[in-house]
């Protein structure tokens, strides 16, 4: 869409999670402690162009606008057409 001429891109993705816990005992947690992203373009472009059509992919990533603001997660369980509840309450 805006016409830039980019001749290669590579992009390395990291992600720092953790977990603790136990399956059987039913304590488990994980969790994400950031994502980091390195963009490495070749490209003839003027480095603000560039810049602006990094700005404006990353804007319209589902993906990370997803991981950047609270988003609702709900699931539905369903064993032999009965739904179930696979998340008692905790104390």
């Amino acid at each position: 869409m805006l016409k830039l001429e980019v001749k290669s891109v590579k992009a390395r993705v990291r992600g720092r999670y953790f977990g603790s816990g136990s399956i059987k005992a039913e304590t488990v947690s994980t969790g994400c402690e950031g994502i980091e992203t390195e963009l490495t373009i070749e490209s003839d472009e003027d480095p603000e162009r560039i810049a602006k059509l990094v700005r404006v992919s990353e804007d319209g990533c589902f993906v990370i606008q997803s991981l950047r603001s609270p988003t609702p997660v709900s699931m539905s369980v369903r064993l032999n057409g009965n739904e179930i509840n696979v998340r008692p309450a905790r104390t």
